[in-house]
């Protein structure tokens, strides 16, 4: 009888940690910004400096657990003739996927439409955390979205 008892508490423990630690990882320590609290700016070319960008539409995500839990989504107006001549291009973008309930968000679809050369990435700002830069990838019909990256001081 206390092997019973003793199966049950533990599998009851498991089923319990593990409800936690999804939760946790998906819904605690996010936050979705405020309207007007992310502004879009890119890597000038010509300055090395911030630039904004015109942008509408934003919805981000952030948390401070970890800097690369940021991600936004929103529609920009600029060409890509314009983006492409005055800002930085970004060599080595790797969206990284969000929580399921930021339904704006694909990063896998993202990620194809970069390797089909479907969207540009663009520094957005380098070490926006130690080691850790933010990117967006923009669409020739304006659709955009940004994260943060590991950059090459830690992902060698």
């Amino acid at each position: 009888m206390n092997g019973k008892i003793a199966g049950i508490f533990i599998l009851g423990s498991a089923v319990i940690g593990g409800i936690a630690m999804y939760f946790l990882q998906v819904y605690a320590f996010y936050e979705e910004l405020p309207a007007g609290a992310y502004e879009v700016q890119l890597t000038s070319v010509a300055t090395g400096e911030l630039e904004p960008i015109l942008a509408r539409d934003i919805r981000a995500i952030d948390a401070d657990s970890s800097p690369l839990r940021f991600r936004a989504c929103f529609t920009t107006d600029n060409s890509t003739a314009m983006l492409t001549e005055s800002f930085v291009i970004y060599d080595k973008p790797v969206p990284l996927t969000a929580p399921g309930w930021f339904d704006c968000y694909n990063a896998e679809m993202v990620g194809d439409a970069l390797e089909a050369n479907q969207a540009i990435a663009y520094l957005a700002q380098k070490d926006v955390h130690d080691g850790v830069d933010r990117v967006v990838a923009i669409f020739d019909d304006g659709r955009a979205y940004a994260w943060h990256q590991l950059n090459d001081k830690f992902s060698e």
